[in-house]
């Protein structure tokens, strides 16, 4: 079949080069205009303008599709089918109805849970134990559309938003493929979601990353998972910020801190502790462990404003000594 390419990001190169790889022929690639990055705010190429230059596939960057002359590139390619995975612009309905087979999207949630923005980082926050892709015939209305193929995978322990969002891009690629298979066959039909179990994954904003220390441990942790590219989970101290970029939930305090644990506040800074570690490698880590409203959590990196990120060790050590008993504003 003559399939078009709509995306942006680096969850999109997956799928992008599935689609290079297999039998069908890729006829174009739409993808969001540059935009300014880095600290000298230089125009940056998306991860996707970045590849497509490189397998010199034909290419073109609107900046909306609410004109005709916005999607002539398309309407020039005359693809059966348009696959969108995370593009960031709106596909109006003539948009929608060019491609002679539709548009289909993958998307990063078992709808119709987490439509939306953000659902791999909402399912984290909420504690999810599973997850997957979806792909799903698209329609006007907001990931409402009729799911072709699901695949499910677990949230493992302490993954991250980055980390999970890789191992769902392979899988969208994967079961993208077998969906064009499907169609091209023409021996099924994609299933109308259910209106029960809907969630909605509303866009990230930078003030959630912010810190409340009377909330469970397990609760905070997930926010340093799901925040851990952006926006970063952050707290603040005697006036300063400091933001969290690996933590672990603690169930109960480290033997060598538990004087402190009569007298706790939650946001308390009580101390550098050794704990149990993941990696078979390696028997303990090192953390800062902050009461909190219920259990503790144990800080593995850590980053002041204008410095580097550092390891819990490193960090203690550069500590002003008035701050390393300090409690979490």
């Amino acid at each position: 079949m003559r399939v078009a390419f709509a995306g942006t990001p680096e969850f999109a190169l997956a799928p992008l080069r599935a689609l290079v790889a297999s039998h069908h022929k890729l006829v174009g690639v739409l993808t969001q205009p540059d935009r300014p990055a880095g600290r000298g705010r230089k125009l940056a190429p998306s991860a996707v303008k970045e590849y497509a230059l490189q397998q010199e596939l034909a290419l073109d960057q609107p900046a909306s599709l609410r004109t005709a002359q916005s999607w002539s590139s398309l309407q020039s390619w005359a693809p059966d089918i348009l696959v969108v995975v995370a593009y960031g612009l709106i596909l109006p309905a003539a948009v929608l109805g060019i491609p002679r087979l539709g548009c289909l999207n993958i998307h990063a949630s078992l709808l119709p849970r987490w439509r939306g923005a953000a659902p791999i980082q909402r399912a984290i926050l909420a504690g999810d134990a599973h997850t997957g892709v979806s792909i799903m015939q698209m329609d006007a209305g907001l990931d409402t559309g009729p799911v072709w193929l699901m695949r499910e995978t677990e949230i493992r322990p302490r993954e991250t938003a980055s980390e999970l969002q890789s191992r769902l891009a392979e899988l969208g690629a994967n079961a993208l493929l077998d969906v064009l298979e499907q169609i091209e066959r023409g021996d099924r039909v994609p299933n109308a979601q259910s209106e029960q179990g809907m969630t909605y994954a509303s866009k990230i904003e930078k003030a959630e990353a912010m810190i409340d220390w009377s909330a469970s441990a397990l609760a905070i942790e997930r926010k340093v998972r799901a925040f851990e590219s952006w926006p970063v989970a952050e707290t603040r101290m005697a006036g300063e910020q400091w933001r969290i970029h690996r933590a672990r939930y603690l169930p109960s305090l480290p033997e060598d801190l538990q004087p402190a644990s009569d007298s706790r506040r939650p946001g308390q800074l009580l101390g550098l502790a050794r704990v149990a570690a993941d990696a078979p490698a390696q028997d303990t880590v090192e953390v800062l462990v902050v009461a909190c409203g219920e259990a503790w959590l144990g800080l593995e990196q850590l980053q002041r404003a204008g410095k580097r990120r550092l390891p819990a060790r490193d960090f203690w050590n550069a500590l002003p000594s008035a701050l390393a008993q300090g409690v979490f504003e």
